[in-house]
């Protein structure tokens, strides 16, 4: 097969045809290759931490389907639980005894789950529009908090100053949400507690909830400042508001636990997607019991989904779950994610090249700029152009990255000593041209 993983003939011809019937020719605007340049290869099939496009390359993939993929594609084990699932029927809408299972594993493993409740949800978009009106029904109150920078998903209160790819595609907001749809999202820097608490002034007793990443990734991979998310628990619990986790990303991944148990501060409420439900749409949100019993049909925070904890979807998730619990993969994933770092920063500064390489378990980024990232307006001090150079290079030389600054990378349990290599040996021919270029 061949490494050069720019879109090809068959790829090209489908992306046309695509674009003709999808908008922008994606289902999703950060599948775009806009801010890099070029057209998007169309993927065929993954395995391990492959996947394969519609042109016959073979990749190495650092974007594991945006983050799911912990244990690497099409995991076998995973795969027959799916397949045995959907021998039974595909959905019933409808109460389930697998349903409780996962229920009862999720809240063993997450620390503010423990001894609380969970509702599963399709999306982690869901998961946290559901989590902050639970918020805002269970405090009464209606304004609420998140960073700049912090993609929390598409719903009309969160997209403002949103990330991953409404910066991407520089759009500041978006159309169609109105004013008043924002009028209770109040802004600041992420890694900025003393802003956190200069909001809580202004504004004493009005705010719901603060929803945070604990660790940034619509950003990039942007890690917590010692002390950032203690003083945060501190605020909320000053005030009276809600902590929210979104872990939609960190879930299971920066340790089994979230990165609640890596960092060991509880929220109030919990966000999840991506690994939990081992790479098929699903979300949760859960925590407290007294603030989860405020949710319909218990109390009088309404919220549902019809297709909410489908079979399949649990059977992903649930089976997901129990391996990562079974073989506790998490420290040789990590560890492999440090290699692969340290790798890229001895190539760039071999180089001449500025780079600043951020990690944090298995999720990883590097920005083309000097000086740490800490925040929303750090990232964007990277050399956009140069990156998009790096990711035409890098995806020609077999090395599948997200085609965007702003966007973290993801390793996973398949990814072994020759995909290291290999990625390694291009980032060295790409760095070299880089600085050759100026």
């Amino acid at each position: 097969m061949s490494k050069d993983g720019r879109a090809g003939a068959r790829s090209k011809e489908l992306f046309a045809a695509a674009s003709k019937v999808i908008p922008g020719g994606v289902n999703s605007p950060v599948r775009a290759f806009k801010s890099v340049g070029g057209e998007p290869p169309f993927i065929r099939k993954a395995t391990g931490c492959h996947v394969i496009t519609e042109d016959g390359a073979a990749l190495v993939d650092y974007v594991g389907s945006w983050g799911p993929a912990l244990l690497g594609h099409a995991h076998p084990e995973v795969v027959d639980a799916v397949c045995r699932a959907a021998r039974d029927g595909l959905s019933f809408g409808a109460a389930t005894a697998a349903e409780v299972d996962f229920a009862e594993l999720i809240c063993s493993l997450v620390p503010s789950l423990r001894g609380g409740m969970v509702r599963l949800v399709s999306s982690g978009t869901e998961a946290t529009m559901s989590a902050l009106r639970l918020a805002r029904g269970y405090t009464g109150r209606s304004k609420i908090i998140k960073c700049e920078g912090g993609y929390h998903g598409h719903a009309d209160m969160l997209l403002v100053a949103a990330g991953s790819g409404a910066a991407t595609l520089g759009i500041p907001g978006s159309a169609g949400v109105p004013g008043e749809a924002v009028r209770d999202t109040l802004l600041v820097p992420y890694n900025d507690a003393e802003a956190v608490a200069a909001r809580f002034a202004e504004h004493p007793g009005e705010i719901a909830a603060i929803i945070v990443e604990p660790v940034a990734g619509n950003m990039g991979c942007v890690p917590p400042r010692p002390g950032y998310l203690e003083r945060l628990r501190s605020l909320c619990t000053e005030h009276g508001a809600v902590l929210i986790f979104d872990e939609v990303m960190t879930g299971f991944r920066v340790a089994l636990g979230g990165a609640q148990e890596r960092f060991g501060i509880t929220p109030d409420l919990t966000c999840l997607g991506k690994i939990v439900g081992g790479g098929m749409p699903v979300g949760a949100y859960g925590g407290r019991r007294e603030i989860m019993e405020k949710i319909a049909p218990l109390g009088p925070v309404y919220q549902a989904g019809t297709l909410s904890g489908n079979p399949l979807s649990v059977a992903a998730g649930l089976k997901t779950l129990e391996l990562l619990e079974r073989d506790k993969p998490h420290a040789a994933i990590e560890a492999a994610t440090t290699k692969l770092c340290a790798g890229l920063a001895e190539s760039a500064a071999a180089a001449g090249v500025a780079w600043t390489g951020t990690q944090v378990g298995s999720m990883f980024s590097g920005f083309f700029c000097t000086g740490e990232v800490w925040n929303y307006v750090d990232a964007q001090g990277s050399d956009l152009e140069r990156f998009a150079r790096w990711h035409g290079e890098m995806l020609a030389r077999g090395v599948y990255l997200a085609p965007s600054q702003f966007e973290a990378g993801f390793m996973s349990a398949a990814h072994d000593e020759a995909a290291i290599e290999q990625t390694l040996t291009a980032a060295a021919e790409v760095f070299a041209l880089l600085a050759a270029a100026g």
